[in-house]
């Protein structure tokens, strides 16, 4: 059966649906099992498919409703002005739509996925936000192509996704350093580890702080679980990374309006 997680305050927009989904009742086996979404993965694709249309039927649609880009941990945010196959899908970070009936979805393994959405508007947003493009800027992208179909910041509310806790993401110093070096202030977003020299990096309070200085006022984390704690629930690069293990797979994120 499949799990689906609501953030509370997304859950109460009229009109707007969304989904974050663990990695709970799909098809894909061994270490994708089983609601692996990510054709990145060394899965078979007929499985991946399968989990995406398990997916898309969960809110009664096909899965040719289903809008996805290829996460290239960038700056680049498209607006959707139709729904396109897979196969011709763009390399980009984020996805804006006004439209109906188009589900934004992506996967994801670690990074924060954002769930946008302003319903007077009647505009959402989606948003791959690992720190390279969050650091890079993804977000505020993200927000100029909704405030380019009408979207205003003090009625956007945004939901973070489950993703690496900071207790789960030990950094290097090269990695603190170039943060401190963009903005001094970014340094109350690590803290010290055993190792010297080493730091857990708050991703999610990073992605929060972006939100906030783009006047977002309702910011989101209470389904924001670490996925590289929980095995069970959720896909985690890290985790696959510190046991040995070559490939992992994606659990999925999407938004839509009725």
């Amino acid at each position: 059966m499949l799990e689906v997680l609501e953030d509370t305050k997304l859950k109460k927009l009229k009109m707007v649906q969304h989904g974050f989904f663990t990695r709970l009742g799909g098809v894909s086996s061994g270490v994708f099992t089983s609601l692996n979404c990510s054709y990145a993965s060394k899965d078979n694709p007929d499985d991946v498919r399968e989990n995406r249309r398990l997916v898309t039927s969960y809110f009664g649609f096909s899965l040719d409703s289903l809008v996805t880009v290829k996460n290239m941990h960038s700056n680049q945010a498209v607006i959707v002005d139709k729904a396109w196959p897979e196969e011709l899908k763009p390399m980009a970070d984020a996805m804006v739509t006004n439209l109906p009936k188009i589900i934004l979805g992506t996967d994801s393994a670690d990074c924060p996925i954002i769930l946008l959405a302003d319903s007077q508007a009647k505009v959402i947003g989606l948003s791959h936000a690992g720190w390279r493009g969050a650091k890079g800027g993804i977000i505020e992208s993200t927000i100029e192509k909704m405030l380019s179909l009408g979207a205003d910041p003090f009625h956007i509310i945004a939901a973070i996704s489950p993703c690496i806790g900071q207790n789960s993401y030990e950094v290097g110093y090269e990695f603190y350093q170039q943060f401190l070096d963009e903005d001094l202030n970014n340094q109350r977003y690590f803290k010290e580890a055993k190792k010297m020299k080493h730091f857990f990096f708050d991703l999610i309070g990073f992605v929060k702080g972006r939100l906030f200085k783009l006047n977002i006022k309702t910011v989101s984390s209470e389904v924001a679980f670490d996925t590289c704690l929980d095995e069970k629930r959720f896909f985690s690069c890290r985790r696959s990374t510190q046991k040995g293990e070559s490939f992992f797979g994606g659990h999925f994120s999407c938004i839509f309006m009725e």
